[in-house]
């Protein structure tokens, strides 16, 4: 297949849907030759919020420090390449296509047919093995439990802050969920934890209790060091990501560390950029915990300046508490729906405003709602949903979105 041909077939497999359970992936990395190599350090992190922030600068401190890391993340933003880099690099479109092609072959020979996500875990783990890579760092799609990551054995675990979130699947309280995030968790190896409200702790305590796991928590914020990324969570995600590469064996010294988090790039998480001389603000927040933490980012960076908001979320979310969080910042509200079939419609989203919200202005579409922003003397914040935090990127970079729901 070529590479688009490859992508075509890749992103059809989401007609498979989620299955939750760890058999299957099992089967695909053990028949695709996916697991890491002999003495190759994998971390695994799960959690709400933050995953991806600490996937990142674990990723980007091992690279300063020489190590050759490989990073495998969802969902992505523009391009699927996103979601596997070796060392910062994407995958290559010509190695993509070709391991999509095996894996096409040996799908088609199963019983039980793969989901786009489970292909996509063993396509990254074949990518960082041929790759040579001395660290493996996989970010959870979903929970942990029962999540496809699971099924590769890990040498150090980390749970970032844990919230209300995918609660159709995982659970409809914080204890719940909590359980499911454990899941992760291996006999025997070092967990480490992001500070926690109390219920939570205590879960992930009785579970590491249970499987005799040596499981600490993260107990202040890094500080001495300046971070690429913005916002006062972004230097507990550092501390924790510090705490997973000691965990793992990895000697640090200083300067890398310092290199490492001054040049950390997680696009979509409160990334400011310019865009015809204007300031744009794009965050993916998408459940109340990440609003919240959004929030104060903004009030970090810009004090009591008020945002031009576009907005936009997919269904079985909190949106209400996420507008409720996010609207108090707003001098305008664009409302619009997004890229994909889960999407909320403009008129349902406005049912959400609180009452003393701006009045929202309606768009059907981005693009509608980003020029009207444009034209109000604010910055430009656009929230509430990764896939509209893709297509705003598509816009200001001049690149594709390429839609996915997993």
């Amino acid at each position: 297949m070529t590479y688009p041909e490859s992508i075509d077939w890749l992103f059809s497999t989401q007609m498979f849907g989620i299955k939750l359970g760890l058999d299957g992936p099992r089967r695909l990395l053990k028949d695709y030759l996916a697991h890491a190599a002999p003495g190759v350090k994998v971390v695994h992190v799960a959690g709400t919020n933050g995953k991806g922030s600490t996937c990142s600068m674990i990723d980007a401190v091992a690279r300063a420090s020489g190590v050759r890391t490989g990073l495998f993340t969802s969902p992505h933003l523009m391009d699927y390449r996103e979601r596997i880099r070796v060392s910062g690099g994407q995958i290559p479109q010509e190695s993509c296509a070709r391991m999509l092609s095996e894996l096409r072959d040996l799908c088609e020979s199963m019983e039980y047919h793969p989901t786009f996500f489970e292909i996509s875990l063993a396509l990254a783990m074949r990518w960082f093995r041929e790759s040579c890579c001395e660290l493996i760092v996989l970010e959870t799609g979903m929970g942990g439990r029962m999540d496809a990551t699971t099924a590769v054995a890990a040498d150090v675990c980390a749970i970032t802050p844990v919230g209300l979130d995918h609660m159709q699947w995982l659970g409809d309280t914080v204890e719940l969920i909590a359980r499911e995030k454990a899941g992760i968790f291996v006999p025997g190896k070092p967990a480490i934890s992001s500070p926690q409200v109390p219920t939570v702790r205590r879960v992930l305590e009785r579970e590491a209790n249970e499987l005799r796991v040596p499981l600490s928590f993260v107990d202040a914020p890094l500080s001495g060091y300046p971070i690429a990324l913005a916002g006062e969570h972004q230097r507990w995600n550092a501390a924790l990501a510090l705490e997973c590469l000691h965990a793992a064996g990895f000697r640090l010294d200083y300067e890398s560390v310092r290199y490492g988090l001054s040049q950390v790039r997680w696009p979509g998480r409160f990334e400011r950029v310019r865009y015809r001389g204007r300031e744009v603000v794009l965050d993916g927040a998408h459940n109340p915990q990440g609003a919240s933490v959004l929030v104060d980012a903004w009030r970090e960076c810009y004090g009591s300046l008020k945002a031009s908001l576009v907005f936009s979320a997919v269904a079985a979310k909190d949106i209400e508490g996420i507008l409720g969080l996010l609207a108090p910042l707003a001098e305008s509200i664009h409302l619009c729906p997004v890229d994909t079939p889960r999407a909320v419609s403009p008129d349902n989203l406005a049912a959400c405003l609180p009452p003393e919200s701006v009045p929202p202005v309606l768009h059907e579409s981005f693009d509608a709602a980003f020029d009207a922003a444009l034209d109000q003397p604010a910055p430009v914040l656009i929230a509430g949903s990764l896939f509209l935090v893709g297509e705003a990127k598509a816009r200001l970079d001049g690149g594709t979105f390429q839609s996915c729901t997993q």
